[in-house]
């Protein structure tokens, strides 16, 4: 609903041409992106109030309508297919519906993934800097690795959601689910526009 009003609004367009503007453009974005996301994240896991964890989520809800904006606007508005977008968005849920499913019939604690995902997110990040530094592409077989990672992501969460997270830290559980979903999204929908091409 947040991206509808943002691209009814012309701010994807802007948006493209403010990110074209500089070759560091989408690193600068990125950057604030973990910034925003460290604080929505202490902000959502705070005791203090449930006012100031409902505001880390409302947080990084924005960041996340702002980031997509460029890619969900080139792939409606650019490609003129917004098909695109409902593909990578049902695929997004019948994924994250068989992984729930997955999580919740076997019981088991995937807690034990934490450490590989932490591993894996350094080497995606190293690679996402490295391919604005170094003439290296990050193409159709990252997006590839990605959608397992974000899968992998969602079934860790899903995991903690049952057997880690209390029933006072429901936001800070629906964030984390959150990022993963979107992440999952983000990655099928470059997957799908690499296919395309």
């Amino acid at each position: 609903l947040l991206e509808a009003l943002f691209i009814s609004m012309g701010l994807g367009r802007v948006a493209l041409s403010l990110l074209g503007a500089s070759k560091f453009g989408w690193l600068l974005v990125l950057g604030a992106f973990m910034l925003v996301s460290w604080v929505a994240e202490k902000w959502a896991t705070s005791d203090t109030s449930k006012g100031m964890q409902y505001a880390g989520l409302i947080l990084y809800t924005v960041a996340e309508a702002v980031i997509f904006l460029p890619m969900i606007t080139v792939a409606m508005v650019m490609t003129g297919d917004v098909g695109l977008v409902l593909q990578a968005g049902l695929i997004t849920i019948a994924m994250l519906l068989g992984i729930t499913v997955v999580a919740f019939t076997t019981k088991k604690d995937f807690s034990f993934l934490g450490g590989m995902l932490k591993i894996g997110g350094f080497i995606a990040l190293g690679l996402i800097v490295a391919s604005f530094i170094l003439p290296i592409t990050i193409g159709l077989w990252f997006s590839a690795a990605m959608v397992i990672f974000a899968s992998t992501s969602i079934l860790y969460n899903t995991s903690n959601l049952i057997h880690r997270y209390q029933p006072g830290q429901h936001v800070a559980a629906s964030l984390s689910l959150f990022a993963s979903v979107a992440l999952l999204f983000w990655y099928l929908l470059r997957l799908i526009m690499s296919l395309r091409e």
